[in-house]
Order: structure tokens, then C-alpha cells, then sequence
């Protein structure tokens, strides 16, 4: 297991590829601590809400978000509002959760900083 998610790519996904184990859930959610798991539909998902100060800027990290998940194959539900953008990974093949979702979780985060900053400083 990397130290670094967002370091790593995400694998092609099966549809008899296992489940995340509880113990996994808990050693990779150390890594993404600001999002949570929850279940929707019976299906767990990672979720969280990033906020910014308007639409333009929830709107550009909708895109970047898109991006990321185009370039890894790897697809989320994106809720972009304003002032606040909602998204959520699971494996769809497995319904539920893979490693690769922990990934793209961290991945986004990676995302999310950068523009902060750039809000941030002008």
C-alpha cells in the first residue's frame, strides 16, 4: 500500500473485484480525513463538500474534477452550487468501494488546493 494516494493510479476495475475491507476503510481514510463515508441507495460512497467564495470558482473546480476523472477513467457524481461544490466516488462495477475511489478522493483534494490558494492570494 503507498503512502501517497494521490500519488497513485487507479486500476481497471472488474465487476468481481473485492471490496475495500473494514480494516482498509479505516487505514485509507487516515489519508482523506475530510471525507466521509456514507451509503445511498445501499451503496457506500466517499463524500465531501468543498467550499469557495462563488460560482465561477466551485464551477472551475467542477471542470478540474472532470479532467481528473476523464484522465483516470474513473467517474464521480459532481453536485456544483454556488459557493460549493458536493462530490462523491464509489466503484460503480462493485457498488461500493474500491481502493481507486480512495484515490480519486485524494486526488481531489490535491485539486482543491491549489485553486484555494489562488483565491486565497488575489
Amino acid at each position: 500500500m503507498g503512502e501517497n494516494l494521490s500519488e497513485e493510479k487507479c486500476v481497471a476495475c472488474r465487476g468481481d473485484a473485492p471490496k475495500v475491507t473494514p480494516e482498509e476503510k479505516e487505514i485509507l481514510s487516515r489519508q482523506i480525513p475530510e471525507w466521509k463515508i456514507v451509503e445511498k441507495n445501499g451503496v457506500e460512497m466517499l463524500e465531501r463538500k468543498y467550499e469557495f467564495p462563488d460560482f465561477a470558482s466551485a464551477l472551475i473546480f467542477t471542470e478540474r474534477v472532470g479532467k481528473l476523472a476523464e484522465n483516470e477513467k474513473h467517474h464521480p457524481s459532481i453536485l456544483t452550487e454556488w459557493g460549493k461544490v458536493t462530490v462523491w466516488w464509489w466503484t460503480h462495477k462493485i457498488n461500493g468501494l474500491h481502493r481507486n475511489d480512495f484515490i480519486m478522493a485524494a486526488k481531489t483534494d490535491s485539486l482543491y488546493q491549489p485553486l484555494l490558494k489562488d483565491y486565497i492570494e488575489s
